[in-house]
Parts: C-alpha cells; sequence; structure tokens
C-alpha cells in the first residue's frame, strides 16, 4: 500500500490548525494511498502545541506524529525535520493555515500514479480554480522571483513560490538542505532541477490567501531573501 506523508510546518497557528487537519484527515486519495500526518512545532508561543496534542489524543486511529522545535528554527528547518520523520512514499508540504486546500492533493497525485512525473508543483497562477484577490506587489513579486529561478534552472514554472510541492521520498529525501526560512523554496527547486532524467509537472490549484491581520507571515525580507537564495543556488552554482 502506498502512503503519502503530508508535512505541515506551524508557528502559531492556534486558530487554524485544528482545521485544516480536519480537512486533511478528511480527504480520500486516490489509488487507496494512505495518509500519514508529520506536523513540526516550531517553538510555537500560542497554545499550538496544545491543541494539536488534545487533537491527536481524540484522533488516536489516525497516523499522526507530532515533533516540537526546542527552539523556532524557521518553516524551511520544520520541512528539513518533517522530511527526515517521514515513511511515505510521496511527500507534500501543507501550510498549517487556510490558505490551500488538502482537497486538491489527488490533483497533484495524479501525475505521479500514473507514471508521469516525480515531481508536481500546485500552481496559483494557472487553471480555472478560486484565487483570493490580495497584494498586487506580492503577485509581482512571486511572478518575478519564479522567472528568476526559471532563469538559472531552465524550467518554466508559473510558480516556483507555491507550497504545494509533491514529492516521490526517493527524489527528495536523499537532498541535503540549507534553507531555514523561505528560503526552502528556491533552494529545493534549484537543486530538483539538477537532478538529471527529473521528470517535473505543473498543475493547477485554488489560494484561499491570508491578509497579515489574518495572520499573513511572510514580508519584504523573505522576499529579498528567496532572491539571494536564487542567486545562491543558480548564479554561483553554475
Amino acid at each position: 500500500m502506498k502512503m503519502l506523508s503530508i508535512l505541515i510546518p506551524a508557528y502559531n497557528e492556534a486558530g487554524t490548525i485544528r482545521f485544516i487537519l480536519d480537512k486533511v484527515l478528511n480527504v480520500q486519495l486516490i489509488e487507496n494511498i494512505e495518509k500519514e500526518i508529520i506536523i513540526i512545532n516550531d517553538c510555537s508561543k500560542d497554545n499550538t502545541r496544545q491543541i494539536i496534542e488534545e487533537y491527536i489524543e481524540l484522533h488516536p486511529q489516525s497516523d499522526i506524529k507530532l515533533y516540537n522545535q526546542t527552539v523556532n528554527q524557521g518553516k524551511g528547518a520544520a520541512i528539513h525535520r518533517a522530511i527526515k520523520e517521514a515513511t511515505g512514499d510521496y511527500l507534500i508540504v501543507q501550510d498549517a493555515d487556510m490558505e490551500y486546500d488538502p482537497e486538491e492533493y489527488n490533483v497533484l497525485l495524479k501525475p505521479i500514479t500514473d507514471g508521469f512525473a516525480d515531481v508536481v508543483y500546485g500552481s496559483r497562477f494557472m487553471g480555472g480554480k478560486p484565487h483570493r484577490i490580495l497584494f498586487f506587489w506580492h503577485t509581482i513579486g512571486n511572478r518575478f522571483l519564479t522567472f528568476l529561478s526559471n532563469l538559472f534552472t531552465n524550467l518554466n514554472l508559473s510558480d516556483m513560490e507555491t507550497c504545494y510541492k509533491l514529492f516521490r521520498s526517493e527524489i527528495i529525501k536523499p537532498i541535503h538542505f540549507k534553507e531555514k526560512r523561505f528560503g526552502f523554496e528556491p533552494e529545493v527547486t534549484a537543486k530538483i532541477a539538477r537532478i538529471k532524467g527529473i521528470r517535473i509537472y505543473e498543475v493547477g490549484i485554488s489560494y484561499y490567501g491570508r491578509t497579515y491581520d489574518e495572520g499573513k507571515k511572510i514580508g519584504a525580507s523573505d522576499g529579498f531573501r528567496a532572491l539571494m537564495c536564487i542567486l545562491k543556488y543558480g548564479l554561483f552554482r553554475m
């Protein structure tokens, strides 16, 4: 039986973590694929940890594992830990907020289960799925970072910065990652692009974005770091 490891980095997500776990558990995956949920609590300052522990107690039949970072290290570091702990045949990153819909896991899985893909990106900028209208300059920034990443990787992605990236485990587990914050996205893209014979696909997904008042965390400094990472893992490795 195949298994999908769902990696959830969480930092101060007390308001949404219970709801996203409900959605993840309710998803019925294609090909009878089972689910393993790996949560990395990145030393949250609110009661995220308590909520997750109570949720696990209420769902003993579900395969949910919680790992607590002793200090806050960043989303990338949480993903590194989750990749290490995962045991599934496939891995996908799921933010602990409500911006991405777990019901679309099957959309990303299909190119892999059909035998065409090793990696599938979920693009917020293609297809006819719902997309919340928010920040003009964020969109411009995302498109610019994707363009610059494509320039060095020779890929034609439309959304490099997307959270939804689904990997065959044997592809991503051997890779050593360094970026501890939001630089993970350009780093993983640069590193998988260098794998000989890699088959990367992209599918359209929904996007239910948050405002800063609603808890959005990424900012201008993270965009600048992503730019530095594109140059670090692209230009300086060429």
